[in-house]
């Protein structure tokens, strides 16, 4: 078992600050968030003041050292509110910081990840494009060697979609194809790219269903040269497995989110069930209002357990590929069908905008689709059990 770098009495602390600063700052300016589509300075200055953009960077590059058994209760309070605010420093502890903490030289770790830590770098992680989504192998984006030297530079070209935090980032961890799969490994490499480098352009900000404030657009590469030195992991074969290996870990930490938003959306309505009349009797004494109430806490105590559980199945080591897909598949699914209730309980009033439960409608869509669809998901589980039984009969 992977001890963390954090106590539980402080981490304690740590997520009990978390939750103060949800409920009593992010909560009641939700409507402002998505009103103006965008998380305000205060609020992006009390985030980097609590460590929040490095919680899960290791304490030697200047992060909080959470493991994921910790980050994924920080992650269930941060889901309780809009998912933009999570957004702003999802990227710097999850996707990319750990493409860097898993896979970096000492060297690149040192140039990037304090910065990242402390909220001063935001870093964005560059693999989707228009025909590769959930399934990296469909790369074309791609990177040439600019001589034959091992210190020759490295010249990108491509185009890259839904680039969270791309409108802000100061670096991209870019995934590009260096040569066709071959038996030696997938072809893929990972760069590091400073947002300023010449040929970087990002798009405009995407209009999305839901999830205002939090930013996505395209990202593309016209002939932008890099060093030797931004090859992550100085090798060629790194990429692919440093993405299945991010990508699982945030899986779990997505499933965590969805069951932050859950909670969420039970107790908005049961708040609405146990006050709003019909008839001159509270809706909430009706059966069939309790019975809807009642899949929603199901929902989110069966969440919950899984996400915990897969969360230590990560740390030790004993479980990271299947888990990870079957507690985002699960909750992803779960947290949407529990919105839908909420909208159900609330009634017309729940499909009004400034109600929370139509703005969590709308954000929690997106889960089932980013960091892997729900249809891959099950494609890896399946898969690799299958895989798994045929090996053992052989």
């Amino acid at each position: 078992m992977t001890t963390s770098e954090v106590s539980d009495e402080d981490f304690q602390e740590i997520l009990a600050q978390t939750r103060h600063f949800v409920r009593t700052a992010v909560v009641p300016r939700e409507q402002e968030i998505l009103a103006d589509d965008r998380v305000p300075d205060d609020l992006r200055e009390q985030a980097k003041k609590m460590g929040l953009f490095g919680y899960a960077i290791p304490q030697e590059w200047g992060g909080l050292g959470l493991n994921l058994a910790q980050d994924v209760e920080l992650a269930m309070e941060l889901g309780y509110t809009s998912l933009a605010l999570r957004s702003m420093f999802g990227t710097n502890n999850g996707i990319a910081g750990q493409v860097l903490v898993g896979f970096g030289t000492d060297e690149q770790k040192s140039r990037w990840l304090e910065p990242m830590a402390t909220g001063d770098v935001v870093a964005s992680f560059a693999l989707t494009e228009p025909g590769a989504g959930s399934n990296p192998s469909g790369l074309r984006t791609k990177a040439v060697r600019d001589g034959s030297e091992d210190d020759a530079d490295w010249i990108i070209n491509g185009q890259k979609r839904f680039i969270t935090n791309a409108p802000t980032a100061n670096l991209f961890v870019v995934f590009a194809r260096t040569r066709p799969a071959d038996d030696k490994g997938a072809g893929i490499a990972v760069f590091l790219v400073p947002a300023d480098t010449d040929g970087v352009v990002v798009g405009a900000k995407d209009a999305k269903m839901g999830q205002e404030g939090a930013w996505t657009s395209d990202v593309s590469f016209d002939d932008v040269r890099v060093p030797a030195s931004a090859l992550i992991g100085g090798s060629e074969d790194i990429g692919y497995r440093a993405a299945m290996t991010s990508l699982a870990r945030g899986r779990v930490h997505i499933a965590a989110l969805a069951v932050g938003t859950a909670q969420r959306a039970l107790d908005e309505s049961v708040a609405y069930a146990a006050t709003a009349t019909q008839g001159g009797t509270p809706i909430g004494n009706f059966q069939l209002v309790q019975a809807m109430i009642a899949d929603q806490q199901t929902g989110v105590l069966a969440g919950r357990a899984l996400v915990r559980d897969t969360a230590k199945l990560w740390v030790s080591g004993e479980d990271r590929r299947i888990a990870p897909s079957a507690a985002k598949l699960f909750c992803t699914e779960m947290v949407g069908q529990v919105a839908d209730l909420a909208v159900q309980i609330h009634g017309g009033s729940g499909y009004m905008r400034e109600v929370p439960v139509e703005r969590i409608y709308r954000d929690v869509r997106l889960l089932r689709l980013y960091e892997g669809t729900s249809e891959i998901q099950r494609l890896i589980i399946g898969g690799n059990l299958v895989k798994a039984a045929q090996r053992e009969s052989k």
